[in-house]
């Protein structure tokens, strides 16, 4: 195997399997296993893939030596090229992704290029599981019902996924109802290392991934690295590009101790994405140490690191151990190639193993966390369970902008009743509407969900029943939930209350709740009342569960199994009665728990290696309504002008092969002012679709009736809708308007209030160019590239906010709009901006490096100015050259030609 002079040199590592070849961590000059010892693993992770790849023109001696010296503490961290191994996709994201795709070779081919050269060359993975919806529930015939109005919805779009995984190679599509991507990955696809052929050899390397999930870290649980990006950017790692971004300070989390009686992984996770969130960890990586690690299942660690986007962080990192192994073992994978190789390679974390070294460490003990929720509104706002009841209730009458609901004294007391079929109950504040035992955070674990089951079984034998509000539902993560719980006999248990399984996809914690039934809407609506949501998710923000649905907690699938009995989260579980048995007695949550003891005898009973053998045996042919679709067999694909879910995307009009002049920002307006935590959610929803939302208005202008409207999500492969959709959450607060609920904002000068995306034409019409001002945590949440190609397609140029989420950040980087960031100490309300201005970006035309600063100038309505100095957070050159051509996408096919 041949190696230039500036190339690593690989090494021999023989198994029964074969003989394979590697590069050593320890083999490059100036690094020793002595020094690679104080590396944190997900740097030693990433300087193998900086050794595979010392030939490629990006790698540089330099910068393999400056990652091998990685130092705790840096004033300046250098750019980093990353190779991810493979790419995931779940269809909410991947339908965008494989429809730019098309459109790059149709554009290619209008420029004179070859179509074949867009084409994936690392593995991909697409997995369909965003679009079913809880439609139906609570019967046995729920989950059919609701797969075959999934397909009737939504089989257009998996024609063309059908038509993608024939004209595009190393691209396969796992069907509807198989699972959760993330589960799927963490049980079956992933394999711990992946291998390539290299001069006749074959060359193994630790698995690595991107997905367009930020939820993509589950398998951080598995000791592998990898995290979401925007549907953009996993473009660029499909076509072979190495992603660029600041080598990440790590932050080491010691873990001792282990969990007391009555507490779930979950509240864990729960305390963890809390501790996190309020140390500030975005952009960095977080790993695990210290010998409370032994006491976490990988299912355990898998659930932690899937909320790493929760917590900020980039990856929640638990390195190769046997834990990983005896995991690889169980769900039926090799491990003979996984051990040899982390172990040849230091990789492999034992007892002896010396600590690395990090830029702070954080301390938990175990035995220290307690039974929790967490909401209303944001996953990180953990609650205490006997606290819960306090909390709810003070958020009722908090101001809206401080996460509260912003009710009067008098509207405290409001109370509605329910009627249906004969039944009445009074509803008032608090009332459970929702609960959704639902995400792969929780359901890949099997603890809690035969916690949820044995939960269950005890309230069915006292005779307890679910309140006939209470909208109830099962999503298993994959069918392997199923399999152990129909084996345990608690799914009947569970039917018994309602949870009968209703697909197999991400639901409730997408937004993919359905409707709830008129009696209950008409009683939310009647009494103007803060109904509540309990669901086993990793995300509830505003406007995301349900749209009449205000007060959102997340919670262990067995206090969602709680709740839905009790009817309320204003209650007190820890004292207070959620139902009462047959003879009229109180029961208390403590009378229906079970022991960990008993828990975990079920899991060595029941979760055997024969049962993911025999779920995963025939995982691409096991639909038979996927298996079924005819699509056509070419090259190109042929958009239908009709169509209301695909349209060729308009990011390639206009293409030149010359950079585009940067100009500066001149006599801009501010389309929307927002105050902190604006979501990507708030930013471009992915839920339901009202009829007189611009968006809704398109549809029904195409002939599309408000039943057939499916979801945001399930249409961003039209840029028609979601450039409408965007800024439509019904929850968004312009502070322009004063913090008034709803997509809409003020147009200047003539004052006139508008939905944002009027409002953004008529500029448009008018030659106006657009900013957007915001406070801390500008575009938290998913990591869907339509809350910036979104944006930029309304003629929004910046965004001006104290502080960035991570991916949204390079997401707008990547559709070349400029993000920028306030001077510390410095915000909108100190500077006296109240959007009304006009304002000139200066220095915009002379962007030539990463950073940098430059100046706004705002003239006030009285025609007085002043003027400010903002950061520039294009951080990698590879960004400013995106800024320059218009965005990524352009890039790479420029780079083609």
């Amino acid at each position: 195997m041949s190696a230039s002079r500036s190339s690593a040199i690989p090494a021999i590592l023989k198994t029964s399997q074969g003989t394979y070849f590697y590069y050593p961590l320890d083999q490059w000059e100036g690094i020793s296993r002595e020094s690679l010892q104080r590396l944190p693993f997900s740097i030693r992770i990433l300087l193998e893939g900086y050794l595979r790849n010392s030939a490629h023109p990006r790698v540089s001696q330099q910068s393999i030596s400056a990652l091998a010296n990685w130092a705790p503490q840096a004033t300046h961290r250098p750019i980093l090229q990353f190779f991810p191994g493979r790419v995931v996709l779940q269809d909410f994201t991947g339908v965008p992704v494989m429809n730019d795709l098309a459109a790059m070779r149709a554009a290619l081919v209008r420029l004179g290029g070859n179509p074949e050269k867009i084409n994936p060359v690392v593995p991909v993975d697409l997995v369909i599981d965003h679009s079913v919806q809880v439609d139906y529930f609570g019967i046995p015939d729920a989950l059919k019902l609701n797969v075959q109005l999934e397909f009737e919805r939504n089989r257009e779009r998996y024609e063309f996924l059908h038509w993608a995984q024939k004209a595009f190679k190393n691209f396969r599509v796992v069907p509807p109802s198989s699972g959760i991507v993330h589960q799927v990955n963490l049980e079956y696809l992933a394999r711990g290392v992946l291998t390539s052929s290299q001069d006749g050899t074959t060359v193994v390397f630790p698995e690595t991934l991107v997905g367009t999930d930020s939820h993509t870290t589950m398998i951080n649980g598995l000791g592998v690295v990898g995290f979401g990006v925007g549907g953009i950017e996993a473009v660029a790692a499909m076509l072979g590009e190495p992603l660029e971004f600041v080598t990440p300070d790590v932050i080491g989390l010691r873990l001792t101790g282990k969990l007391r009686e009555g507490v779930t992984p979950t509240d864990l996770t729960l305390t963890i994405t809390q501790l996190l969130r309020k140390h500030g960890v975005v952009d960095k990586f977080v790993e695990f140490f210290g010998p409370g690690l032994v006491n976490l299942s990988l299912a355990d660690r898998a659930m932690i690191s899937n909320m790493a986007p929760e917590s900020g962080a980039t990856v929640l990192y638990f390195p190769v151990d046997q834990q990983t192994l005896a995991y690889l073992a169980l769900t039926g994978r090799p491990t003979e190639l996984v051990e040899a190789y982390y172990r040849a390679q230091g990789l492999f974390v034992m007892p002896e193993t010396p600590e690395p070294e990090y830029t702070a460490v954080l301390h938990l003990d175990l035995e220290s966390i307690e039974p929790s929720l967490a909401g209303p509104k944001r996953p990180q706002d953990r609650v205490p369970l006997p606290q819960v009841k306090k909390n709810f209730r003070s958020s009722l009458s908090k101001p809206k902008t401080e996460r509260g609901f912003g009710l009067s004294s008098e509207d405290l007391g409001k109370e509605a009743e329910y009627r249906s079929n004969g039944y009445r109950e009074t509803l008032k504040h608090g009332a459970v509407v929702i609960a959704a035992i639902t995400s792969c955070t929780n359901t890949s674990n099997p603890y809690v969900m035969l916690a949820a089951g044995l939960l269950a079984r005890n309230a069915v034998l006292k005779g307890l029943r679910v309140k006939p509000y209470v909208k109830t539902s099962l999503a298993p993560g994959s069918k392997v939930v199923t399999a152990y719980l129909e084996k345990s006999g608690l799914d009947k248990a569970l039917s018994a209350l309602g949870f009968d399984v209703v697909g197999y996809g991400c639901t409730t914690c997408i937004g993919n709740s359905g409707p709830l039934p008129q009696p209950v809407i008409e009683a939310i609506e009647s009494g103007g009342l803060v109904a509540a949501a309990v669901l086993s998710g990793n995300r509830n923000f505003e406007g995301r569960v349900h749209p009449y649905v205000q007060a959102n907690y997340l919670a262990s699938p067995p206090l969602v199994v709680a709740y839905a009995l009790a009817g309320t989260v204003d209650i007190d579980l820890t004292q207070e009665p959620l139902g009462v048995d047959r003879q009229g007695n109180p029961v208390y949550l403590k009378d229906l728990w079970t022991s960990a003891e008993e828990i975990e005898q079920l899991i060595q009973d029941l979760v055997q290696p024969e049962l993911f053998a025999s779920e995963y045996a025939d995982l691409y042919s096991a639909n038979p309504q996927w298996s079924q679709i005819q699509s056509p067999s070419s090259l190109l694909y042929e958009w239908n002008p009709a169509s209301t879910y695909l349209q060729e995307p308009p990011f390639f009009e206009n293409l030149s092969k010359e950079p585009q002049f940067l100009s500066d920002i001149q006599n801009a307006r501010v389309l929307a002012l927002f105050g902190d935590s604006i979501t990507t959610d708030h930013i471009s929803p992915a839920g339901n679709i009202s009829p007189t939302s611009p968006a809704g208005k398109y549809l029904l202008e195409h002939g599309v009736p408000v039943s057939e409207f499916n979801s945001y999500g399930s249409r961003r492969g039209n840029d028609r809708v979601m450039t409408r959709g965007t800024f439509a959450n019904i929850r968004l607060k312009n502070l322009l308007l004063g913090g008034k609920e709803g997509g809409y904002t003020i147009h200047f000068p003539d004052g006139e209030v508008l939905p944002i995306y009027d409002a953004a034409m008529k500029y448009r019409e008018e030659g106006v160019p657009l900013i957007v001002i915001a406070g801390k945590e500008y575009g938290t949440g998913s990591s869907r590239d339509w809350a910036a190609k979104g944006v930029q397609q309304l003629g929004v140029r910046a965004i001006l906010a104290e502080s960035f989420e991570r991916i949204h950040r390079s997401n707008l980087a990547g559709m070349g709009v400029l993000p920028l960031v306030f001077k510390p100490g410095e915000n909108a309300q100190s500077l006296g901006l109240t959007g009304r201005e006009i304002y000139t970006l200066k220095g915009v035309s002379q962007i030539q490096s990463p950073g940098g600063e430059l100046t706004v100038q705002v003239t006030r309505e009285d025609g007085s100015t002043f003027e400010f100095q903002v950061t520039i957070r294009l951080d990698t050159p590879n960004e400013v050259s995106y800024f320059h051509h218009g965005g990524i996408l352009n890039t790479i096919l420029l780079n083609w030609l």
